[in-house]
């Protein structure tokens, strides 16, 4: 009994084995599917993409399986980077993206260029890539790549908060997420970024949204106290400051979210109040 007990504990504790059987590959026609790569997890990222892991990491990665489809020459790579949850995923994907890609209807999102396939599902962000300019392999990696979003699920939405920003004015697929020191700030955190053109004004807007309206005045009120600012206790409020290499700043909060507005200067308060309230009202 003992020796069973023991055999038991050293199973559950080796690192990767649970997260192993969360993924089974999908069958490529014509593919030989090889998995010779372990399985790597936040201690050992940094082995198989080098300085990038860190950026990961604080995105909340958890574990990456890798594989690679080859017949005879032509080799397909697949990488599934699984994040906390789904903010986190298109929180790592949409650091990576650029507008000017070819977007798909993959997943939540995803697009192609240059032989890579990249997209985020549920808490997944994949990247299949081939260097073949074979139009059958690459047609290949495309199947694949429907293959594998199939195959993962989960939330096939962009996150919800996205949808609280205006259109008015704003860059198509340029939002992030930032999820540690925004503005360079270690108290501001978990924030959703869109940016915003208007005439030869460009400008950012980050937005937090809290579990309470007091969490919510409490990151603002960090953030006025650490420029020497002592704000009211009350529901909501709206400051214009300048903020060191930030430049100004215009904050404003109600009940549960903060709206923070950089790249304008302190006489477009008329622009920056008609942003603030469409997303407040």
């Amino acid at each position: 009994m003992k020796k069973v007990l023991s055999f038991c504990m050293l199973f559950v504790l080796i690192p990767g084995f649970a997260a192993a059987q969360d993924i089974t590959y999908p069958v490529l026609p014509g593919y030989k599917t090889i998995t010779k790569y372990p399985v790597y997890l936040p201690e050992n990222l940094w082995d198989f993409i080098n300085g990038a892991a860190d950026g990961y990491i604080a995105l909340g990665f958890q574990d990456l399986h890798v594989a690679e489809y080859k017949k005879g020459k032509e080799l397909i790579k697949v990488e599934i980077y699984h994040h906390s949850d789904h903010t986190m995923a298109f929180g790592i994907y949409a650091s990576e993206r650029s507008s000017s890609y070819n977007f798909l209807n993959l997943g939540a999102q995803g697009y192609i260029i240059d032989g890579a396939i990249n997209f985020f599902t549920g808490n997944y962000y994949v990247k299949i890539k081939t260097h073949s300019k074979k139009p059958k392999t690459q047609q290949s990696a495309e199947s694949l790549a429907l293959k594998v979003a199939g195959m993962l699920g989960g939330d096939t939405k962009m996150p919800e908060v996205l949808s609280q920003f205006p259109d008015e004015g704003r860059k198509l697929n340029e939002d992030t997420y930032i999820n540690e020191s925004v503005l360079g700030h270690q108290f501001l955190n978990k924030a959703f970024k869109a940016s915003y053109e208007s005439e030869s004004d460009n400008f950012d807007i980050y937005l937090m949204k809290f579990s309470t309206a007091g969490e919510a005045f409490v990151i603002a009120e960090k953030y006025l106290v650490a420029l020497g600012i002592e704000p009211d206790k009350a529901d909501n409020g709206k400051f214009v400051f300048s903020d060191g290499y930030n430049g100004t700043i215009f904050l404003a909060w109600e009940n549960n979210r903060v709206v923070i507005i950089s790249g304008l200067s302190k006489d477009q308060t008329e622009i920056a109040d008609k942003y603030t309230s469409a997303i407040l009202k």
